[in-house]
């Protein structure tokens, strides 16, 4: 209870959620649940740290090179790296590390990457951020000019391979496919749960 200028206030408390708690999918929505770990702009790399609860810097991208768009993680579910699933947030702005931005899934960039000499599947889900006035036609990638996703599979290839990695694009695929990998995360993060 609170007083203000003599009246007194309820006023609630609302705690952060860890975003392993925060579910896959908007309930009232049904749209997708992203939370950003790197900003459109950032030439910094940052990663969630659920031992401290924040936000540390992973690395630092090379001069002149920035994040072309947001690029967040899809809570509850894990990649076959054992990190969440990724997603590349398409919006006219950048926003901020933890923010959860409600995101329309349009298609995904199927991919291989090795590292170390060990080769793994490193999808690139594309999703449109629900506010966005820009891209609010987009529902798949065919939506999308043709150079754009050229630009964005470029953009992934040299962002691995100044870190060591090589990353081949396999394919593009629409809503329908990112869903059922989507999918494939969720199980992959609730079997793991129940294993702890």
């Amino acid at each position: 209870m609170v007083t203000v200028k003599g009246r007194r206030q309820n006023l609630q408390t609302i705690e952060a959620r860890e975003p392993d708690q925060i579910p896959t999918w908007d309930t009232d929505s049904g749209h997708l649940n992203v939370v950003v770990d790197t900003p459109k702009g950032s030439a910094i790399k940052f990663k969630y740290d659920s031992a401290y609860h924040l936000y540390k810097i992973s690395h630092l991208l090379p001069p002149g090179t920035v994040f072309p768009f947001d690029f967040g993680s899809i809570p509850s579910t894990l990649a076959e790296d054992g990190d969440p699933l990724d997603v590349l947030i398409l919006m006219e702005e950048g926003s901020f590390a933890g923010c959860l931005v409600q995101v329309r899934l349009v298609g995904v960039l199927e991919a291989e990457q090795t590292q170390e000499g060990k080769t793994q599947r490193n999808d690139r889900l594309i999703g449109v951020a629900v506010a966005s006035r820009v891209y609010e036609t987009i529902r798949t990638l065919d939506d999308l000019p043709f150079r754009r996703l050229t630009e964005i599979e470029h953009y992934f290839v040299s962002y691995n391979q100044e870190r060591g990695r090589k990353f081949r694009p396999l394919g593009r695929f629409g809503p329908t496919r990112a869903r059922a990998l989507i999918q494939k995360g969720e199980k992959r993060y609730h079997d793991d749960q129940g294993r702890h």
